[in-house]
C-alpha cells in the first residue's frame, strides 16, 4: 500500500512540477526579463533603469490611494533615506497576451523611509505594454490586503 502512495505522490509531484513549466512558458523571456530588471531597479534605486522600464505616461495608485505619475515614482525610489531590502512576489499573477500583459502579486516589503524602518504587506498588479520592441510598465494598482479579523 505505501508504494501506491509513493507512486501517486511521485505522479503528482511530477504533474505539479509540469503545470508550473507550462504557465511559466506562457510568459515571454523578455518579459519576465524586464519584470526582472525592474524589481531589482527598484531595490537598488536605479534611476537610470527606472527611467528605462517605465513608461512616460506612467500612472500609479498607490496603497494610500495617492495617483503618482513615473517622475514622482523615481523620486520616490532615489529619496535620501528611502530603501526597501530584496523582495519575492508571492501569490503570482502573470497574464500575458500579444503586446500587453499584467504582472503583480503579494509581497511583503521591508525597508526604510525618511531613515525609518518599515514593513508593509502589499497587493500589486503592474500592466505592462510591449512598444518598438522593449517592455514597459505602464500602471501600477497598489492595495493594502485586508487582514483578517480577530475574534475574541
Amino acid at each position: 500500500m505505501l508504494t501506491v502512495f509513493k507512486k501517486c505522490v511521485a505522479v503528482l509531484l511530477a504533474c505539479v512540477a509540469w503545470a508550473a513549466a507550462a504557465i511559466a512558458a506562457d510568459i515571454p523571456a523578455d518579459l519576465r526579463k524586464a519584470v526582472e530588471d525592474y524589481d531589482h531597479a527598484q531595490v537598488k534605486a536605479d534611476g537610470a533603469e527606472l527611467h528605462r522600464l517605465v513608461a512616460d505616461e506612467y500612472v500609479l495608485v498607490n496603497s494610500s490611494g495617492k495617483v503618482q505619475n513615473k517622475s514622482e515614482l523615481i523620486a520616490d525610489y532615489l529619496s535620501p533615506g528611502y530603501k526597501i531590502e530584496p523582495f519575492k512576489v508571492l501569490e503570482p499573477v502573470e497574464k500575458a497576451w500579444g503586446d500587453g500583459a499584467v504582472m503583480g502579486g503579494l509581497v511583503h516589503l521591508k525597508g526604510t523611509s525618511e531613515g525609518k524602518p518599515f514593513a508593509v504587506t502589499l497587493r500589486f498588479a503592474d500592466i505592462w505594454a510591449k512598444r518598438n520592441g522593449k517592455w514597459q510598465v505602464v500602471y501600477t494598482h497598489v492595495s493594502v490586503p485586508a487582514q483578517p479579523s480577530s475574534s475574541g
